[in-house]
């Protein structure tokens, strides 16, 4: 009975260690594949050391094409809206003695909301590509799910105020045509940093990380900040998903521009600016 168990447990042992040798090869042959798959494909690689707002990301896809103000405010103006007129420019900008980039935005006060269909009717009546469009769309559905879910009501009935309304239809569609523009095949992005504290708005005063951003975190990978107060907004995330951002540490890649990019926050004796860097995937 002895020698039964011992050759059971043996010959399971060895199954075992057949099915982890296949496994691992399994593993090894998929990720080589995968490898092979992306080699001199166009990678986008963020890294949001002290957060991302949707300014930001205008700013670092501006910054990688390269383009004049002027050719950037020719895309804002795609979008259909009068009142977008020449509203934005890159700019380069120190903090604590270490030069970035930033976007100087400049919106006018326009006293009405809108709702997510009607932004959706914007999107899809602009100049902006087809897939842009789609993007912007998908981006603009995410924000209101979000805030549906965080104010009890259906995504039909969810409002975007005011400047708040017309600066996410700037930085969301600009964002998303300077995307398709760069004809970006892998984008990498490292985990989203988060503090603690508390952020004012519409709302009065809300704790950080605020609501929306948390229905808008599923299935992203967060760290630490040091840092107080919001570091990553719902338009961020939201870009990031419809983009379909990957989460993960740096790839293997060929660097071939690179710049570091501020928000207007300026946080105290902690890491300021985001990296943005466009390259070849290895």
């Amino acid at each position: 009975m002895k020698n039964t168990i011992h050759n059971t447990i043996q010959i399971d042992k060895e199954h075992t260690a057949h099915f982890h040798h296949h496994h691992e090869n399994d593993k090894m042959h998929r990720d080589h594949k995968y490898k092979q798959d992306l080699y001199g494909v166009k990678t986008l690689c963020i890294r949001p050391q002290s957060g991302l707002s949707g300014d930001m990301l205008l700013c670092g896809l501006a910054s990688l094409l390269q383009i004049t103000d002027e050719e950037l405010n020719y895309i804002v103006k795609s979008v259909g809206l009068e009142v977008l007129d020449n509203v934005v420019k890159i700019t380069p900008r120190f903090v604590y003695g270490i030069q970035g980039m930033s976007a100087v935005v400049n919106l006018p006060h326009e006293y009405c909301h809108r709702t997510n269909a009607e932004i959706q009717s914007i999107i899809e009546k602009s100049s902006l590509t087809e897939k842009a469009k789609q993007y912007a769309k998908d981006t603009f559905n995410l924000l209101a799910k979000a805030e549906a879910i965080v104010h009890g009501k259906k995504m039909d009935e969810v409002c975007f105020h005011e400047v708040g309304a017309l600066d996410s239809i700037l930085d969301i569609c600009v964002v998303c045509a300077l995307f398709d523009k760069l004809q970006i095949e892998n984008f990498i992005c490292g985990a989203l940093p988060l503090a603690d504290g508390i952020i004012q708005c519409a709302h009065g005063v809300i704790p950080s990380p605020a609501p929306a951003v948390l229905q808008l975190l599923e299935n992203v990978p967060v760290c630490a900040f040091t840092g107080k107060g919001e570091t990553i907004t719902p338009t961020a995330i939201a870009l990031l998903k419809a983009l379909k951002a990957d989460f993960g540490l740096w790839p293997s890649m060929k660097i071939e521009k690179s710049f570091l990019v501020y928000g207007s926050k300026v946080f105290e004796n902690a890491p300021n600016g985001s990296i943005f860097v466009l390259g070849q995937a290895l």
